[in-house]
């Protein structure tokens, strides 16, 4: 075999090797978790739940643009615009996707001929005489000085026979798109936290006001216990009992002022700016619209869509990957290299044929004893990978329960704003009559009092739950993973 055929031989061989290393790669091939079957499929609540109303399940629940705007307030459009644009929480998100990708991009890149370029220069006093040089009697040899400029490349290649490189890039890409599944977690997230602060805020100011009126109210109640008095119909210690239902009222206030500052305060972080810097919209409650229907995705759309559930299948996806990383690496590994050198002591003969020099290399890595080590990593895989499935299947069966309580507390949000119109409408008659009948001598101060504590307990509680049920709708967008994508966060 002449040396001029021997690098074609080698690369048939390297060319065979490789087509047969594309049909084969060990370890398990992944396959999607399946779905929910059966009647469980068609539905959330459990038997015995009340039925939520406005709520349409939907095999196609996708809504035309951001959910939010369901709710048709500019306010909440405006503030999650600029949260969406500057949250610290979604810059973090977007770069540990784009980490997370860059490392996929650099596994997958391993799996191709590494190509590196050599060059020096270099100035060399040699040692004759290390060499068995000593010269001849009558003449002596001294030791030269010379310069040395070599330049060259190199070139390797893992043949990856068994698929271990392959499944580790399948790897690499599945963890990538389990952060893009998370950073899409993030943003659905921050939408749904903006939202129920700013129907907290909406929420709080609405209570504030129901106490502010049922306060104007206590002053009209003891203005009015005072004008007995100088007509001789109440004894001087009555007003008492009026002022001290006006100051129990007023008791009411601080609290909720203090609750409205840490939602708007809690907006600006969720903005991505401090307290002082940006100001929180006057929500005001009367300006949300609740969604007459709302269309909810079946369980077995749920698993298809839910960022958290489709983060867990990607991680399960890894993990099966790394299973056939570690059966690949007790098999033999076959790498090639090829290195091509030019040398010489001149620069103008560094490229020159005669100072070139090359090699051809194959060599074989396979594991004889490894103290177990290789047969622990795979079985450490393997159960890595069940531990997975198991995430996955707690990460589905955690969203339906998340769905679930949504609808039936929208359910009993219904209920209870409804009772609580009612009772509102009567405390609010039975305050009337007790002040009239009190004017006209027909009724007692204590009648007064206890109807006006009845009202203010009613339009606070109905306030409250107006917020109530606008926060639950919020959670159920963001629990059955409705869109939040605006063209803005589309093209980030």
């Amino acid at each position: 075999m002449s040396l001029s055929n021997s690098p074609l031989r080698f690369l048939a061989v390297s060319a065979s090797a490789l087509a047969l290393s594309a049909c084969a790669a060990v370890g398990p091939n992944f396959k999607a978790p399946e779905g929910p079957k059966g009647p469980a499929a068609s539905g959330y609540a459990m038997k015995g739940d009340a039925a939520a109303p406005g709520v349409r399940l939907s095999p196609d629940a996708r809504a035309a643009g951001p959910w939010w705007q369901a709710f048709g307030s500019p306010e909440l459009d405006q503030v999650m615009a600029e949260a969406l644009a500057g949250s610290p929480t979604l810059a973090e998100a977007d770069a540990t996707l784009q980490r997370a990708q860059q490392q996929a991009a650099a596994v997958r890149g391993a799996q191709l001929p590494q190509v590196d370029l050599n060059g020096s220069a270099q100035r060399e006093h040699i040692n004759l005489q290390a060499f068995g040089f000593s010269g001849f009697p009558g003449m002596s040899l001294s030791n030269p000085t010379i310069n040395l400029y070599s330049v060259g490349g190199a070139v390797g290649y893992d043949l990856d026979l068994f698929g271990g490189r392959r499944r580790a890039s399948e790897a690499a890409g599945a963890r990538a798109d389990a952060a893009a599944r998370q950073a899409d977690a993030a943003y659905l997230t921050l939408s749904g936290n903006v939202a129920i602060q700013a129907v907290r805020v909406a929420s709080l100011r609405s209570q504030i006001a129901a106490a502010q009126q049922v306060i104007a109210e206590d002053r009209r109640v003891l203005d009015m216990i005072r004008a007995a008095q100088k007509a001789g119909a109440e004894a001087p210690s009555a007003t008492s009992g009026g002022e001290a239902q006006l100051a129990e009222d007023e008791a009411l206030l601080p609290p909720l002022q203090r609750d409205l500052d840490s939602a708007r305060h809690q907006l600006a972080l969720l903005v991505g700016k401090s307290p002082a810097e940006w100001a929180a919209p006057d929500f005001d409650i009367a300006r949300f619209t609740a969604p007459a229907d709302v269309p909810v995705s079946l369980p077995s759309e749920l698993v298809r869509k839910r960022p958290d559930i489709l983060a867990a299948e990607a991680q399960l996806h890894a993990a099966t990957a790394d299973i056939g990383v570690a059966v690949a690496n007790q098999y033999p590994d076959v790498r090639l290299s090829a290195n091509l050198t030019q040398s010489s002591l001149k620069p103008e003969n560094l490229f020159n044929y005669k100072a070139s020099g090359w090699q051809l290399l194959s060599g074989v890595t396979a594991p004889i004893f490894h103290g177990g080590t290789l047969k622990a990593q795979r079985k450490g895989a393997e159960a890595e990978a069940r531990a997975a499935l198991a995430r996955y299947q707690a990460t589905v069966i955690r969203a339906f329960v998340q769905v679930s309580d949504v609808l039936a507390a929208l359910a009993a949000d219904q209920q209870q704003i409804a009772a609580l119109k009612r009772a509102e409408t009567s405390s609010a008659a039975s305050a009337r009559d007790a002040q009239t009948a009190y004017r006209l001598g027909g009724g007692t101060l204590m009648q007064v009092i206890d109807a006006q504590r009845t009202l203010s307990r009613a339009r606070r509680a109905s306030a409250q739950a107006e917020g109530q049920r606008l926060a639950d709708l919020v959670q159920l967008y963001t629990a059955t993973a409705a869109d939040w994508r605006s063209t803005q966060t589309a093209a980030r």
